[in-house]
Protein backbone atom coordinates (compact mmCIF):
# COMPACT_ATOMS: atom_id res chain seq x y z
CA UNK A 1 0.00 0.00 0.00
CA UNK A 2 1.07 3.44 -0.89
CA UNK A 3 1.65 5.77 2.04
CA UNK A 4 0.59 9.08 1.14
CA UNK A 5 1.02 12.23 2.56
CA UNK A 6 -3.14 12.12 4.05
CA UNK A 7 -2.92 8.17 5.10
CA UNK A 8 0.42 9.67 6.95
CA UNK A 9 -1.43 12.46 8.84
CA UNK A 10 -4.41 9.86 9.54
CA UNK A 11 -2.29 7.73 11.29
CA UNK A 12 -0.03 10.15 13.52
CA UNK A 13 -3.85 11.91 14.61
CA UNK A 14 -5.03 8.67 15.59
CA UNK A 15 -1.64 7.37 17.77
CA UNK A 16 -1.77 11.45 19.04
CA UNK A 17 -5.35 10.93 20.25
CA UNK A 18 -4.55 8.00 22.10
CA UNK A 19 -1.16 9.89 23.34
CA UNK A 20 -3.86 12.88 25.18
CA UNK A 21 -1.71 15.07 22.59
CA UNK A 22 -2.94 17.94 20.12
CA UNK A 23 -1.91 17.58 16.66
CA UNK A 24 -0.05 20.14 15.11
CA UNK A 25 -0.96 21.76 12.09
CA UNK A 26 0.98 20.94 9.29
CA UNK A 27 -0.41 22.77 6.57
CA UNK A 28 2.17 25.34 6.35
CA UNK A 29 4.49 22.67 5.11
CA UNK A 30 3.06 22.89 2.30
CA UNK A 31 6.03 23.36 -0.47
CA UNK A 32 6.39 26.94 -2.53
CA UNK A 33 7.85 26.39 -5.94
CA UNK A 34 9.78 29.50 -6.55
CA UNK A 35 11.52 31.92 -3.71
CA UNK A 36 9.38 35.09 -4.30
CA UNK A 37 6.04 32.75 -3.42
CA UNK A 38 3.95 33.83 -0.83
CA UNK A 39 5.62 34.19 2.53
CA UNK A 40 8.97 34.55 0.77
CA UNK A 41 9.17 38.64 0.55
CA UNK A 42 11.65 38.95 3.05
CA UNK A 43 14.11 36.74 1.73
CA UNK A 44 15.84 35.85 -2.10
CA UNK A 45 17.52 33.31 -2.00
CA UNK A 46 20.27 33.57 -5.32
CA UNK A 47 21.53 30.49 -6.91
CA UNK A 48 25.01 31.58 -7.87
CA UNK A 49 26.79 28.28 -9.67
CA UNK A 50 29.12 25.45 -7.69
CA UNK A 51 29.94 26.59 -4.45
CA UNK A 52 33.61 26.01 -3.95
CA UNK A 53 36.06 25.31 -1.45
CA UNK A 54 37.06 28.86 0.28
CA UNK A 55 40.10 29.57 0.98
CA UNK A 56 39.98 32.68 4.14
CA UNK A 57 39.88 31.80 7.59
CA UNK A 58 37.61 34.44 8.38
CA UNK A 59 34.57 32.67 7.10
CA UNK A 60 31.69 29.95 8.29
CA UNK A 61 29.71 28.81 5.98
CA UNK A 62 26.19 28.02 6.50
CA UNK A 63 24.35 25.02 4.58
CA UNK A 64 20.99 24.72 4.04
CA UNK A 65 19.38 21.47 3.24
CA UNK A 66 17.72 21.14 0.07
CA UNK A 67 14.23 22.87 0.91
CA UNK A 68 14.78 25.58 3.20
CA UNK A 69 14.05 29.46 1.79
CA UNK A 70 12.84 27.21 -1.38
CA UNK A 71 9.85 24.59 -1.19
CA UNK A 72 9.74 25.51 3.12
CA UNK A 73 9.33 28.96 4.19
CA UNK A 74 9.35 28.01 8.29
CA UNK A 75 10.52 26.17 11.16
CA UNK A 76 8.63 23.89 13.05
CA UNK A 77 6.93 26.56 15.25
CA UNK A 78 6.42 28.39 12.47
CA UNK A 79 9.41 30.79 12.45
CA UNK A 80 10.56 32.14 9.32
CA UNK A 81 13.46 30.98 7.15
CA UNK A 82 14.36 34.25 6.93
CA UNK A 83 15.06 35.56 10.39
CA UNK A 84 16.72 32.21 11.42
CA UNK A 85 19.26 32.78 8.56
CA UNK A 86 19.45 36.43 9.09
CA UNK A 87 20.13 35.45 12.87
CA UNK A 88 23.19 33.52 12.26
CA UNK A 89 24.11 35.78 9.94
CA UNK A 90 24.26 38.04 12.53
CA UNK A 91 25.78 36.26 15.07
CA UNK A 92 29.06 35.30 12.42
CA UNK A 93 29.24 39.24 11.74
CA UNK A 94 29.30 40.16 15.41
CA UNK A 95 32.36 37.92 16.18
CA UNK A 96 33.87 39.73 13.11
CA UNK A 97 33.79 37.18 10.57
CA UNK A 98 31.58 36.94 7.52
CA UNK A 99 28.80 34.05 6.54
CA UNK A 100 28.84 32.30 2.92
CA UNK A 101 26.11 30.64 2.45
CA UNK A 102 25.10 27.98 0.20
CA UNK A 103 22.65 25.12 -0.42
CA UNK A 104 23.84 21.35 0.02
CA UNK A 105 21.27 18.98 -2.22
CA UNK A 106 22.87 15.51 -2.13
CA UNK A 107 21.33 15.16 1.82
CA UNK A 108 18.90 16.33 3.81
CA UNK A 109 20.55 15.00 7.06
CA UNK A 110 21.87 17.74 8.93
CA UNK A 111 24.66 16.56 10.14
CA UNK A 112 26.05 15.97 7.02
CA UNK A 113 24.62 19.01 5.70
CA UNK A 114 27.14 20.60 8.27
CA UNK A 115 29.79 18.76 7.57
CA UNK A 116 30.12 19.09 3.74
CA UNK A 117 29.67 23.07 4.99
CA UNK A 118 32.37 22.82 6.94
CA UNK A 119 34.50 21.24 4.18
CA UNK A 120 33.69 24.30 2.31
CA UNK A 121 34.89 26.92 4.32
CA UNK A 122 37.78 28.48 4.40
CA UNK A 123 38.10 28.49 8.34
CA UNK A 124 37.10 24.66 8.24
CA UNK A 125 33.90 25.54 10.65
CA UNK A 126 30.13 25.45 9.28
CA UNK A 127 26.83 25.81 10.24
CA UNK A 128 23.78 23.16 8.96
CA UNK A 129 19.81 23.85 9.37
CA UNK A 130 17.33 21.57 8.32
CA UNK A 131 14.08 23.47 7.11
CA UNK A 132 12.89 22.12 10.41
CA UNK A 133 15.18 24.18 12.55
CA UNK A 134 17.58 21.22 13.30
CA UNK A 135 21.19 22.93 13.73
CA UNK A 136 24.22 21.40 13.72
CA UNK A 137 27.93 23.07 13.86
CA UNK A 138 30.52 21.25 12.60
CA UNK A 139 34.48 21.01 12.05
CA UNK A 140 35.67 19.58 8.60
CA UNK A 141 38.34 17.36 10.48
CA UNK A 142 35.70 15.80 12.24
CA UNK A 143 33.66 12.43 11.29
CA UNK A 144 29.88 13.07 9.52
CA UNK A 145 28.26 12.43 12.63
CA UNK A 146 30.59 13.82 14.98
CA UNK A 147 30.12 17.82 15.84
CA UNK A 148 30.92 20.37 17.59
CA UNK A 149 27.98 21.19 18.75
CA UNK A 150 24.18 19.87 18.09
CA UNK A 151 20.45 21.50 18.15
CA UNK A 152 18.35 18.17 17.89
CA UNK A 153 15.08 19.90 19.47
CA UNK A 154 14.23 22.11 16.76
CA UNK A 155 10.51 23.08 18.53
CA UNK A 156 12.95 24.85 21.47
CA UNK A 157 15.27 27.06 18.99
CA UNK A 158 14.22 30.67 18.64
CA UNK A 159 16.02 33.91 17.31
CA UNK A 160 17.74 34.72 20.18
CA UNK A 161 19.35 30.45 19.90
CA UNK A 162 19.88 30.67 15.98
CA UNK A 163 21.94 34.16 16.88
CA UNK A 164 24.41 32.42 19.75
CA UNK A 165 24.63 29.57 17.20
CA UNK A 166 26.37 32.05 14.55
CA UNK A 167 28.35 33.81 17.28
CA UNK A 168 29.81 30.17 18.66
CA UNK A 169 30.55 28.85 14.67
CA UNK A 170 32.58 32.36 14.76
CA UNK A 171 34.38 32.04 17.77
CA UNK A 172 35.39 28.44 17.32
CA UNK A 173 36.85 29.47 13.31
CA UNK A 174 38.58 31.40 14.98
CA UNK A 175 40.14 28.84 17.22
CA UNK A 176 38.53 29.53 20.43
CA UNK A 177 36.69 26.86 22.62
CA UNK A 178 33.20 28.58 23.81
CA UNK A 179 30.81 27.56 26.29
CA UNK A 180 28.31 25.27 24.29
CA UNK A 181 25.28 27.92 23.58
CA UNK A 182 22.76 26.79 26.39
CA UNK A 183 19.25 25.51 24.93
CA UNK A 184 16.17 24.50 26.80
CA UNK A 185 14.89 21.12 27.61
CA UNK A 186 10.83 20.36 27.33
CA UNK A 187 10.77 16.07 27.10
CA UNK A 188 7.16 17.11 25.86
CA UNK A 189 8.45 18.76 22.84
CA UNK A 190 9.17 15.08 21.19
CA UNK A 191 5.82 13.57 21.09
CA UNK A 192 3.93 16.74 20.28
CA UNK A 193 5.94 17.30 17.44
CA UNK A 194 7.24 14.36 16.37
CA UNK A 195 4.41 13.66 13.47
CA UNK A 196 5.03 17.48 12.05
CA UNK A 197 8.50 16.95 11.92
CA UNK A 198 8.80 13.42 10.32
CA UNK A 199 6.26 15.34 7.54
CA UNK A 200 8.78 18.35 7.30
CA UNK A 201 11.64 16.16 6.77
CA UNK A 202 9.70 13.64 3.98
CA UNK A 203 9.29 16.62 2.39
CA UNK A 204 12.88 17.99 2.96
CA UNK A 205 14.38 14.49 1.30
CA UNK A 206 11.94 14.60 -1.68
CA UNK A 207 14.16 17.34 -2.95
CA UNK A 208 17.58 15.95 -2.44
CA UNK A 209 19.57 15.18 -5.71
CA UNK A 210 22.06 12.79 -4.47
CA UNK A 211 25.06 13.43 -7.06
CA UNK A 212 24.50 17.30 -7.02
CA UNK A 213 27.13 19.60 -6.47
CA UNK A 214 26.22 22.26 -3.27
CA UNK A 215 25.46 25.70 -4.67
CA UNK A 216 26.68 28.69 -3.64
CA UNK A 217 23.53 31.29 -2.36
CA UNK A 218 23.57 34.95 -2.25
CA UNK A 219 21.24 36.07 0.71
CA UNK A 220 18.95 38.83 -0.25
CA UNK A 221 17.14 40.44 3.04
CA UNK A 222 14.09 42.66 1.85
Amino acid sequence: MELNENIIKSIVEEVLSELNIDSPDVSSSKPETISRAAGFSNLELVEEGEAKEGVKSDEVVIGLCPAFGKFQNKTIVELPHYRVLRELIAGIEEEGLRARVVRILRTSDVSFAAHDAAKLSGSGIGIGVQSKGTTVIHQKDLLPLSNLELFPQAPLLDEETFRAIGKNGAKYAKGQSPQPVPVKNDQMARPKYQAKAALLHIKETEHVKQDSKPVELKALFK
